[in-house]
């Protein structure tokens, strides 16, 4: 299926590694120009090179979005490379365990800086671009804004905002022709979530006793399934689909999950 787009500039940020560099690289093999925002210019030119490696294009932009200016002044230099930014994707993020316990003020804000701050200043930034394309937003999020996880109060009310955001821009920006969705991400197995489960005591048995709850398959979402429901969302093919918030995660959200051992 031709998803018609073809030499469209769409802004991944966090995109050089996991659930963002899948998605670079599904936009990449559509015809897309992804264009990566993350802070390690190693990590970007890697992700960049695999792209063109396979034929693709891909540009990349270093920034730390925790830094508003960044934000600001990086959206502008992409503005003034590229004649038109068709898509957002708001991906970049960190569950960092910024618990109720083991939190305090400075890092709950520090927290909500890495993820989900930067997710309204670069669309504010990209807008008027996006309103001259009628283009679309992608914000990624997770699952735990709807079942909670424990010691990560501000990863967790972050991807509530996330899911909030996407309503509201969505009603705001319908004026335009602008569609805002998200994809809600449970099980999904990237750098960071190796690291995350080599610091609980039994990783193994930890992995095990995850994929076991997962009901589809019993087995974890991968970055490119994640990547090809943005990659369609972003698309002239969903039209008329906006204000969505989409799990791509196995049913493990909202079906019971006895039935993976059923």
């Amino acid at each position: 299926m031709d998803l018609g787009l073809k030499n469209k500039v769409i802004i991944v940020t966090g995109g050089a590694r996991g659930i963002g560099e899948g998605i670079v690289k599904v936009l990449a093999a559509e015809g897309a120009i992804p264009v990566i925002i993350g802070r390690s210019e190693e990590d970007n030119l890697k992700c960049v090179h695999a792209v063109e490696a396979a034929g693709g294009k891909a540009y990349q932009f270093v920034a730390e979005l925790t830094d508003p200016q960044a934000c600001k002044t990086t959206v502008e230099n992409i503005l003034q490379q590229f004649d038109e930014i068709y898509g957002l994707v708001n991906n970049a993020g960190v569950n960092d365990g910024v618990g109720l316990e083991s939190g305090d003020y400075e890092r709950f804000m520090a927290s909500l800086h890495k993820n989900v701050v930067h997710y309204y200043l670069v669309a504010h930034y990209v807008l008027p671009a996006l309103k001259k394309s009628k283009g679309a937003i992608l914000n990624i999020t997770s699952k735990t804004a709807d079942t909670g996880q424990g010691n990560t109060s501000a990863y967790a009310a972050s991807n509530g905002a996330r899911n909030a955001l996407t309503r509201e821009w969505a009603v705001e920006l319908l004026k335009y022709g602008i569609r805002v969705n998200s994809i809600v991400v449970a099980e999904c197995w990237t750098p960071l979530y190796e690291s995350w489960i080599k610091t609980l005591p039994d990783p193994d048995a930890s992995l095990k006793e995850i994929v076991a709850k997962i009901p589809l398959g019993g087995r974890m979402t991968t970055t490119e399934e994640i990547a090809n429901m943005t990659v369609f969302l972003l698309s002239e093919r969903s039209s008329h689909t906006t204000g969505q918030l989409i799990h791509v995660d196995g049913g493990y959200v909202h079906l019971d999950r006895a039935l993976a051992n059923a």
